[in-house]
């Protein structure tokens, strides 16, 4: 597509867009009476206008039935969290049998990290990327204490090259291969919270392997924002939250992926709860954790059903979408996004430099904006001009062009506040 910066551009294109009629499945914020530029969708997305609805119906059949409503509901919470396997499975690209919805994402990384970070002889290393949420860098610390390990012996932070901000992926395994034995597992966020970089799942995945690795991913930028084809990948495990692209509300409850040929390895060690306990003898409350041959296996407790409703709103709508029509979206849409950034740093004369890699099979929506001079104040400028951003130090600004609600109108009106800003300084 050869993009123009002018309004009558981005609405023919709006006009034209298949999914423009689901931005009004959303609540947006207000601002002096109309919607706010909203580009935060990769920190908390929009609430579904179905939200309500499917949350009442859980508060309606709980006062109906009370305990009775785990089977006489009419989504019946006894088996409630089977519901978001095959939607789930087919955000991530798995298999039903593979996807789990439960917890938040960390807490699943603690889980899943007990299982597949098992560090024998010298084989103890985790390789991660640079700048990752500090919750994974957290969660890597304490897995290594609780091995008994000082973080700095067993902890790879992956390093891109000088001068540059994004990892190359010859890099990544060239690395992988050099810590070789040494090497327990290979953890990266699919997505980079900060560079909006998407890393190869399968080439990392594979050349973990090769050494005799496990490989895990956080999703939690990367689920619902980009396709993914866990079970084909090959990869372990990985986990995500669905407050951000997959539009859940604050705290949502979160997923979680264990690839199958792990399932039947009842010697794998669990942190065990009794929901992940065989179904057929569960209730029989007897000693002896025997996991579900699924991703279930991984379930602690039963389904909190409230959080769980307002997931399954947002769930409903990817179904219908599907994520090759959000992707084909998303990849104009972020396009366009970068064409508008450019425009508005040649007509203002500030050098804006976009950290996320330009290749669209290596970012999805998010495009990380280095400002310079720029401090937090700009994102509040933002606000009172009615549009909402993210703000990292030292000067990024993170934005988000999400394709559920987000319009090519939207990223223009952007440039134009954004040039009014920075003329203005």
């Amino acid at each position: 597509m050869t993009y123009e910066y002018h309004l009558s551009f981005a609405k023919k294109q709006d006009q034209h867009d298949p999914l423009a009629a689901w931005r009004e499945q959303f609540h947006f914020p207000q601002h002096q009476g109309k919607n706010m530029l909203y580009f935060t969708g990769n920190s908390l997305g929009l609430q579904p206008k179905s939200t309500k609805d499917s949350v009442l119906q859980e508060l309606e059949d709980w006062a109906k039935y009370g305990v009775e409503g785990h089977f006489e509901a009419r989504r019946p919470w006894y088996s409630y969290h089977e519901m978001f396997a095959a939607p789930s499975a087919r955000i991530v690209g798995a298999k039903e049998s593979e996807v789990v919805v439960m917890n938040q994402l960390t807490v699943n990384l603690h889980l899943l990290m007990i299982s597949f970070y098992k560090p024998t002889g010298k084989r103890k290393k985790i390789l991660f990327e640079t700048k990752p949420f500090p919750s994974d860098h957290y969660t890597f610390e304490s897995q290594a204490k609780l091995h008994g390990f000082e973080p700095g012996e067993v902890l790879v932070e992956m390093q891109p090259r000088a001068g540059e901000v994004t990892l190359r992926t010859e890099d990544i395994i060239s690395k992988i291969n050099e810590l070789g034995d040494e090497l327990a597992l290979v953890c990266f966020g699919a997505v980079n919270y900060f560079t909006g970089q998407f890393f190869n799942i399968k080439e990392i995945t594979a050349a973990a392997h090769a050494v005799g690795a496990k490989a895990g991913f956080d999703l939690a930028h990367a689920a619902g924002n980009v396709p993914m084809n866990l079970h084909d990948d090959g990869a372990d495990f990985a986990c995500w939250c669905s407050y951000k692209y997959l539009n859940s509300g604050p705290g949502a409850v979160a997923g979680a992926f264990v690839h199958e040929r792990h399932h039947a390895d009842k010697n794998l060690l669990r942190l065990a709860g009794w929901w992940g306990h065989n179904k057929s003898t569960r209730f029989q409350m007897q000693p002896g954790f025997d996991p579900i041959e699924s991703a279930e296996a991984w379930q602690l407790s039963n389904a909190p059903v409230l959080s769980m409703a307002a997931h399954m709103a947002s769930l409903e709508i990817f179904d219908k979408v599907g994520m090759k029509a959000l992707r084909e979206k998303a990849i104009q849409l972020t396009g366009y996004l970068e064409f508008v950034v450019q425009q508005v740093a040649a007509q203002t004369n500030v050098a804006l430099h976009i950290l996320t890699p330009s290749d669209p099979s290596q970012r999805g929506c998010q495009l990380s904006i280095v400002v310079p001079g720029a401090s937090k104040q700009l994102v509040r400028d933002l606000a009172a001009h009615g549009v909402i951003v993210d703000w990292r130090e030292p000067n990024v600004i993170r934005l988000a062009p999400v394709p559920l609600y987000n319009s090519f109108e939207d990223v223009f009106l952007f440039g134009e506040v954004l040039t009014t800003l920075l003329e203005g300084r």
